[in-house]
């Protein structure tokens, strides 16, 4: 089982996050949290890296179902997206496939959920990238 969704999208960065947010946003999903790496590292680390960001992405009837089927499921909530940049041109964006949930736990209670949470999140990187490998990059 590959741990990554991912999509290689043809367009900068900073149109593809907004992209992403779109296309998660039409497949119910809304972003609770936005972990800026690049800005990060250059304040941490006085380092430079290529722009990347973590968006936490939830859809909360699916983060719900989750956590009545598992009790410590939270551990592995919000879905991360991640969306960065590859060049000037082109946008990596890999969201954690959600079979890892059920993996982890070894609760076959968490199938159905994981299913949903895959299709949708597959069907916002089409959107980004229509006709994608569904294999990790």
């Amino acid at each position: 089982m590959d741990y990554a969704l991912t999509a290689k999208v043809q367009q900068p960065y900073e149109q593809t996050v907004a992209a992403v947010r779109e296309a998660l946003a039409e497949q119910g999903f809304g972003v609770l949290t936005e972990i800026d790496i690049r800005a990060t590292m250059r304040e941490k680390l006085d380092v430079e890296v290529l722009p990347q960001v973590i968006l936490g992405a939830c859809r909360p009837p699916l983060a719900y179902a989750a956590l009545q089927a598992e009790d410590s499921i939270g551990l592995l909530l919000p879905c991360n997206v991640v969306v960065r940049s590859l060049d000037d041109a082109t946008t990596l964006v890999e969201a954690l496939n959600p079979d890892v949930m059920v993996t982890l736990t070894g609760n076959a209670g968490l199938r159905e959920i994981a299913n949903d949470a895959t299709a949708r999140l597959g069907r916002a990187l089409d959107a980004l990238a229509p006709g994608r490998p569904e294999q990790k990059e």
